[in-house]
C-alpha cells in the first residue's frame, strides 16, 4: 500500500466518525426492523438480469407478460377417462 493510499483512507475514516452532538444512548437497535421487513417489497436482481432490465418498469412489464401467459390456460381441465370414452363412443357412431 502506498503512502498516498494510506493518507486518503485515514481521511475517509475521520469523516465517518460520529460528531459529539449526536446522542444515540437512548436508541433501540432494530426497533422497526420487523415492521419494515413485513411491508418491504424490495427484490434484488442478479447482475445478468439487471443488464437486461434497467428499471422497475421493465421488470414489471416482463412479469406481467409472464402472468398473462400463465393465465391463458386457466379454467381448462383434462377430461376424465370416463368422459373421454363417452366422447369417443358418441363420435364413432
Amino acid at each position: 500500500m502506498s503512502a498516498k493510499t494510506m493518507k486518503s483512507k485515514g481521511r475517509e475514516t475521520a469523516k465517518l466518525e460520529m460528531r459529539p452532538e449526536y446522542d444515540f444512548s437512548g436508541g433501540v437497535r432494530g426497533k422497526y426492523y420487523r415492521r419494515y421487513m413485513a411491508s418491504t417489497n424490495v427484490v434484488v436482481l442478479e447482475p445478468d438480469v439487471h443488464k437486461r432490465f434497467k428499471n422497475a418498469a421493465a421488470v414489471n412489464e416482463a412479469l406481467r407478460t409472464l402472468i398473462r401467459a400463465a393465465g391463458e390456460g386457466r379454467g381448462l381441465t383434462k377430461r376424465t377417462a370416463r368422459t373421454r370414452a363417452k366422447a369417443a363412443r358418441a363420435g364413432g357412431r
